[in-house]
């Protein structure tokens, strides 16, 4: 789905590089990246900059950004430019959140280089026409994820990648390459990018820095009805300790927060959902909500609607996995 938006783009902008994101609703920490970047050996240099940056950061964007309107010309306001871009003749980037009141879905980058010249305000408004329906497709894509028609999931013990600060990678438990394989599979002959790894640990690094506070947590789709939750932490004091990023399979919690917001269940559905979720007759929640067994049945016949399914044992299955 996001190639086909990169493609489409591609038809009416100029653009060299780019980097469209998948993004935890709830913090905004980056997922499952797809990216095309000058200096793939580069990536974790860029990913920490791109997290350290404040200017026209994904969190506190409305919709578009471009960095030379931000900025007023001068990128070198501009950490991740300053630092990493300019080397390599960027000269705008046009930075696009997708974002709704159910959480965030994704930030997108788009690089250009020279000898183009920066991006219009035209172009900017073409990139906002864009907004809402891709916000609503990615949405629609991570809700797809929890269809009853994929195969079960698989078992996994907790993973841990060690990071250093530069975020370059110090040592891996074995099974994790595995798992890195899956999640963004490699060119043959080429290991696989912990790039979910690097997004999270950024995150941790933005914190320290106070760009930002959200956790440095995310959660994202592995396969199958599989979700997986990635956690930075230290493992001393900063900013020279080493980072641990553990990943492991999302609790239930977890993965029926991302399941109401991704099937844009409103706030009492929800909230139904989960007590239903604990195994109590419907009457019960009725109770627990105080609504009667009728308001309950119709927030069930709207939660069935959204979900598309047409019980309450096929919703928690699809819920819980």
């Amino acid at each position: 789905m996001r190639r086909a938006v990169l493609d489409r783009l591609a038809r009416t902008l100029d653009f060299d590089y780019f980097a469209f994101v998948l993004t935890d609703p709830v913090t905004c920490v980056g997922c499952d990246p797809l990216a095309e970047v000058p200096a793939i050996d580069e990536l974790p240099r860029l990913i920490r900059l791109k997290y350290a940056t404040a200017v026209n950061r994904w969190t506190g964007l409305d919709d578009v950004g471009l960095l030379s309107i931000a900025t007023a010309g001068h990128l070198e306001q501009s950490p991740m430019w300053r630092e990493a871009l300019a080397a390599h003749d960027v000269t705008d980037i046009a930075s696009v959140v997708f974002r709704d009141r159910y959480g965030c879905w994704g930030f997108l980058d788009l690089w250009r280089c020279a000898p183009a010249t920066p991006f219009t305000l035209a172009e900017a408004d073409l990139l906002a026409e864009i907004v809402a329906p891709v916000t609503a497709a990615l949405r629609r894509t991570q809700a797809a994820t929890f269809a009853e028609e994929h195969a079960a999931s698989t078992e996994r013990n907790p993973l841990v990648l060690l990071l250093g600060p530069d975020l370059r990678m110090r040592a891996q438990t074995p099974q994790t390459h595995d798992y890195l394989s899956v999640l963004l599979p490699p060119p043959p002959a080429r290991s696989p990018v912990p790039a979910s790894a690097y997004n999270v640990a950024a995150q941790l690094l933005a914190q320290e820095l106070r760009v930002d506070n959200h956790p440095a947590r995310t959660r994202v789709h592995l396969t199958g009805r599989e979700w997986v939750t990635l956690r930075a932490d230290r493992i001393g004091a900063p900013p020279d300790a080493d980072i641990a990023v553990t990943i492991e399979r999302a609790t239930p919690a977890e993965r029926l927060d991302i399941f109401c917001r991704a099937s844009t269940l409103s706030a009492r559905e929800s909230e139904l959902i989960t007590i239903l979720s604990t195994g109590i007759a419907t009457r019960e929640a009725a109770s627990a909500l105080h609504l009667s067994e009728h308001t309950v049945q119709d927030h069930l016949k709207s939660i069935f609607a959204k979900t598309g399914t047409h019980s309450r044992r096929e919703l928690l299955a699809r819920a819980q996995g």
